[in-house]
């Protein structure tokens, strides 16, 4: 367990997991499946995290529970800043909180826009029924993703792997691209503060922002009262979780790690194998357990 995301408690070593997603969101595996499988490979405090919903989190929770797993409410908020997506993660959230249900609703809104833009692009591309084909991947109706997309172009024999169906059709870049103007970064924080969450920004490591756009960003979140960012996930290069690291020591944020798990056998690390934060830097849970 040394090589995982561990802190000292009173007790025992704790494996950290706070970012990863169910079928409520792009994951293949329902919530109760995801808390069985962290429980299986030593997962002590799992968040699940998905994209604008938290739909899956009262199961996800009852099912921890029962597993002796320790459960935090989380969710993953769509925000464009600067004319591109970044994504908030929102921990320990109250996921009843009003304002932060009624904002996720709109974002919700806007993906089902976004999907029916997509189809119709991937359609002047020779990509036939792709909605319909998404649709296969969807357990959630109210959130057809990029993701199920891009498992369909696979099935459908239009890309060799996932990040090749992003490359050639789905990424921000691609010809399928419909940008969509998501929540502002100020209503990210508001509706996880409302929720009495943490805010956290996810994978950094993963947007196109100059150098001064990265300290623009960060300093607008640090003045909405956002407090941390990742610094080790599945979703980074490892030299994007030592910029990160690097990162949270000059602004002073606090680290969290996560896998990024969206179904087994893809992506960098499964549940419970996110690497250690650095030493010198302060967990996101501290925030969370105290």
């Amino acid at each position: 367990m040394t090589w995982c995301a561990v802190f000292w408690t009173r007790t025992k070593l704790v494996n950290i997991d706070l970012h990863c997603h169910s079928t409520f969101s792009d994951g293949v595996l329902e919530p109760n499946a995801l808390a069985a499988r962290a429980s299986q490979r030593g997962v002590d405090l799992w968040a699940l995290t998905d994209h604008d919903d938290v739909s899956g989190i009262e199961l996800a929770r009852t099912s921890a529970t029962a597993l002796g797993v320790q459960f935090v409410a989380g969710v993953e908020i769509s925000v464009t800043w600067a004319s591109r997506t970044v994504h908030v993660v929102g921990l320990g959230i109250d996921d009843r909180d009003a304002t932060l249900l009624q904002g996720l609703a709109s974002l919700r809104a806007q993906r089902h826009e976004r999907a029916h833009q997509l189809a119709h692009k991937l359609s002047e591309l020779g990509v036939e029924s792709a909605y319909e084909g998404a649709l296969q991947f969807v357990r959630n109706p109210a959130l057809v993703s990029r993701t199920h997309f891009a498992r369909y172009l696979v099935q459908a024999g239009y890309a060799p792997g996932m990040q090749a169906a992003f490359d050639k059709y789905l990424g921000d870049c691609a010809p399928a691209s419909a940008p969509v103007q998501w929540a502002t970064l100020e209503n990210a924080v508001t509706w996880i503060r409302s929720a009495r969450g943490v805010a956290v920004i996810a994978h950094p490591g993963r947007y196109q922002y100059s150098d001064i756009e990265f300290d623009a960003l960060f300093r607008d979140f640090l003045k909405l009262d956002g407090q941390a960012i990742e610094v080790q996930t599945g979703s980074h290069q490892p030299r994007h979780n030592d910029w990160c690291a690097t990162v949270a020591r000059h602004y002073g944020f606090l680290a969290s790690s996560g896998s990024d798990f969206h179904e087994p056998g893809q992506g960098r690390y499964d549940l419970g194998e996110v690497p250690a934060l650095p030493k010198d830097l302060t967990p996101v849970w501290t925030a969370l357990i105290n």
